[in-house]
């Protein structure tokens, strides 16, 4: 299999990096910045320069093309609302469209939980954040791909275990980012999951049969 992942320098797409490359497939990792590509390589994946806010549909489309899939991971990272709008939402919107130019219509989303923060002083920048995530959800479950969306929990850079909770509407809570890149591989592998939004913490569950019950 052929994946393109966009934000492969982040947490999660460092490591689902790591791990399709551990079992023989090819990764091509987007990057914005030319000190990521180091990060990227080591992995095993090829880094290719590209920016989802200056990049044009047609160009993103010409990079994407020849892939099997595609994995959205990227984000603005806390660096304000304009940059949150460009990247998590009208880049989004620009993937999934130039995904469909290309003609691949594998095409997995990393989001965000609902209960995410709530109860907590949560700052203007973050109800904006998630705003425009779930915004950034309906767009593309309204597309024509072969979409998963997953929701992880509160991310955890602790080593993950390979044990989850998946589920349609489940308790929210933490999650390891191993975690998250091990269900996503497993997900990129099982096409049957497919147009689900799934939420996604630790848990009991090996990753693999966390999937196969989704799918049932």
């Amino acid at each position: 299999m052929k994946v393109f992942i966009i934000g492969a320098a982040g947490g999660i797409g460092n490591r689902l990096s790591s791990l399709l490359h551990a079992r023989g497939d090819a990764v091509s990792g987007m990057h914005r910045n030319l000190e990521q590509a180091s990060k990227i390589t080591d992995t095993g994946a090829t880094a290719v320069l590209g920016d989802l806010i200056h990049n044009s549909t047609e160009e993103l489309a010409e990079l994407f093309r020849g892939h099997d899939a595609i994995v959205f991971s990227a984000g603005a990272h806390g660096t304000g609302q304009e940059n949150t709008t460009l990247i998590d939402g009208a880049g989004l919107r620009k993937a999934a469209d130039a995904a469909s130019a290309a003609n691949v219509s594998r095409f997995i989303l990393v989001s965000a939980f609902p209960e995410s923060s709530r109860g907590e002083n949560t700052t203007e920048n973050f109800e904006h954040y998630m705003k425009v995530k779930k915004s950034a959800d309906v767009y593309l479950s309204h597309t024509d791909l072969d979409w998963v969306i997953v929701r992880p929990g509160v991310l955890q850079d602790e080593a993950g275990d390979g044990l989850v909770t998946a589920g349609l509407a489940i308790n929210y809570g933490n999650v390891a980012r191993d975690n998250v890149a091990a269900f996503i591989d497993e997900a990129l592998h099982q096409p049957q999951l497919s147009k689900i939004i799934v939420e996604l913490t630790d848990g009991s569950t090996p990753v693999a049969e966390a999937v196969e019950r989704l799918i049932k």
